[in-house]
């Protein structure tokens, strides 16, 4: 029920209570009025509780809702006007309960999001300090045995000097796909879209890791369709960075005298790029993970290969960052697909 409705409810029924007393008191007194008498009392009691509950409630219910219907609106919506509310224009106590509520909703929300963020943070943290332990370990153990007397070695001088360069190496390698993945977040790395063969591109990359997958025996190859050759509108280095990745993965982690499979279909103005290989694929429940930093599907296995843990998020940013969209399909035991889109040149 509205309040001015309660108002002129209460205010009748208190009315009517004082008709009924007043007539039980003449009665009582055997005094005999006349009914006109009894309305009269009773319609002045109604109009003077009905004034003075009205009064009341406008004096101590409408202003404070009013300020409260303000404070609330100034710390939800700081930037918008405020708009004094009106008796009539609508029901205000619906109103403050309806923005309390939506509030109450968004922060909850707000809240959930800062604690996940808090425990991306951490086990970002962790992650990297992990990372860095590994080679730099590596390298104070080589660097203290060559100290101790080993420099003088000729057996081991070289062979820990080249263990303790590649550690180093590997430290560069995380050091640098951290300053990608941090340009990327933060929008600082500049894209220079331009129109480029995209059959070229994987050509060349493809000749590129030749020895990669020599080493593994995994036969990479390019699904080329019988049609015009696909142009998109990219950043090449980018791209390419993408495909490295991508197909450095799948000779990586896939199996020896494997294939992997680099086709593309021609979808409106996209190109549709499929990076798949035969390997043992990926169980269910880490392929929301994939694209995470430092995310691992088999750690051990994956730091015995050399990787940095970054790749797949930074091959993420890149495309989302030409406003595309990558995805990844797998099956355990029979293999993993990279899908990503480039835009078409016109």
């Amino acid at each position: 029920m509205k309040p001015t409705t309660l108002a002129i409810a209460t205010s009748l029924l208190i009315s009517v209570i004082i008709a009924v007393l007043n007539c039980i008191l003449f009665y009582s007194l055997s005094i005999i009025v006349p009914s006109y008498f009894v309305i009269i009392i009773s319609l002045c009691a109604f109009l003077l509780i009905g004034f003075t509950f009205r009064f009341l409630y406008h004096r101590y219910i409408i202003t404070n809702l009013n300020q409260i219907h303000k404070n609330i609106l100034r710390l939800r919506y700081p930037n918008e006007p405020f708009r004094t509310f009106r008796e009539g224009e609508r029901d205000i106590t619906s109103e403050i309960n309806q923005i309390l509520i939506d509030w109450s909703n968004e922060s909850r929300d707000e809240i959930d999001q800062l604690k996940q963020t808090e425990n991306y943070r951490r086990e970002f943290l962790s992650n990297v300090s992990h990372e860095l332990k590994t080679p730099i370990f590596s390298i104070q153990g080589y660097v203290h045995t060559l100290i101790d007397g080993g420099i003088d070695d000729a057996d081991v001088n070289v062979l820990y000097l080249n263990k303790a360069s590649k550690g180093i190496d590997r430290l560069i390698s995380i050091v640098d796909d951290l300053e990608s993945i941090s340009k990327l977040e933060a929008g600082e790395l500049n894209i220079e879209q331009r129109t480029f063969d995209f059959n070229e591109l994987v050509r060349e990359v493809i000749e590129s890791l030749e020895m990669q997958g020599r080493d593994r025996n995994v036969k990479v190859v390019l699904n080329s369709p019988n049609e015009k050759q696909p142009y998109v509108y990219a950043d090449k280095d980018l791209i390419r960075q993408v495909l490295v990745n991508l197909i450095v993965n799948s000779i990586k982690y896939g199996k020896k005298d494997g294939k992997t499979e680099v086709r593309f279909m021609d979808v409106d103005d996209k190109i549709i790029v499929d990076v798949a290989d035969d390997g043992i694929g990926i169980e269910k429940q880490h392929l929301p993970r994939l694209f995470e930093r430092f995310y691992r599907v088999d750690k051990s296995r994956s730091r015995d290969q050399g990787g940095t843990g970054l790749g797949l998020a930074i091959v993420k940013h890149i495309i989302e960052a030409h406003q595309q969209h990558i995805s990844v399909c797998s099956e355990y035991g029979n293999g993993t697909i990279f899908t990503f889109s480039l835009k078409k040149s016109k």
